[in-house]
């Protein structure tokens, strides 16, 4: 079962129809149908690790000032209680508490399946990213996780590999700031030759600036963990606002 990241910029995204949104739905309209999908999004960002295990998980409006009609949207998917456990049993001696009440899918996880999977009727569970941990951590889970995908789950990170909300220039809707291109540049040249490398970039003098916080960035390292020495694949790439990456990269996806 192939693996993604997708960048997915703001919340705005799940109601977009643009070249990067249609990348994702050619994502979905081209791989095989999961059985159930694992999401890593930047915006559970938490002090454990924790997957969701309700059968219903809520849509969460984890966002403010946006127009009505994107705090009208649901996406009803099943939650997996089965592939949670599954997933606290796979990760041992790590631990993985069972949310099965305070969480849901928020925007990291529904703005982008509203265009993977806009019929919603896959189960979706999805993983927290532990605030304390290190990086090597998150990469060595992703590692982990990798045997899901022989199982036919789908694995998604979701969050962007630039995000510097302090920087963002509204006059560039879609270009990047100098340091934006270089940093994204820096991240395709590891990730499209070999992806366990990536916590070298955490030293490339771009990093801050494209990280100033690592939830965004984080969910890129259970990519490459899941990845281990096989390159992945480009689906769209561009910036946004100046500070913003919307580059999204797939692994095992059949062949062009």
């Amino acid at each position: 079962m192939p693996a993604a990241f997708i960048g997915h910029g703001n919340p705005m995204s799940a109601l977009a129809r643009n070249r990067h949104t249609e990348s994702w739905r050619a994502f979905g309209a081209a791989i095989p149908r999961p059985r159930a999908i694992l999401v890593v999004s930047a915006h559970w960002f938490i002090d454990a690790t924790a997957v969701t295990a309700m059968p219903w998980p809520r849509t969460i409006h984890d966002f403010r000032g946006f127009p009505p009609e994107l705090f009208a949207m649901q996406y009803p998917a099943p939650g997996s209680p089965e592939l949670a456990a599954e997933i606290a049993e796979e990760v041992k001696p790590d631990r993985v508490d069972l949310d099965g009440a305070d969480w849901g899918l928020d925007h990291g996880t529904w703005s982008v399946l509203a265009h993977v999977f806009p019929d919603a009727g896959i189960p979706v569970a999805q993983l927290s990213i532990n605030a304390l941990k290190p990086f090597d951590y998150h990469l060595k889970l992703g590692a982990k996780l990798a045997r899901l995908r022989e199982r036919g789950v789908l694995i998604i990170g979701s969050g962007n590999v630039v995000h510097n909300l302090g920087l963002i220039d509204w006059r560039r809707p879609a270009a990047g700031f100098d340091w934006n291109l270089r940093f994204d540049d820096a991240v395709k040249a590891v990730m499209t030759s070999v992806p366990a490398d990536i916590l070298k970039l955490t030293e490339h003098p771009d990093y801050r600036r494209a990280a100033p916080t690592p939830e965004h960035f984080l969910p890129l390292l259970y990519l490459a963990g899941l990845a281990g020495e096989e390159p992945a694949r480009i689906l769209t790439e561009g910036h946004a606002m100046g500070s913003l990456s919307m580059t999204a990269y797939g692994l095992g996806l059949p062949a062009q």
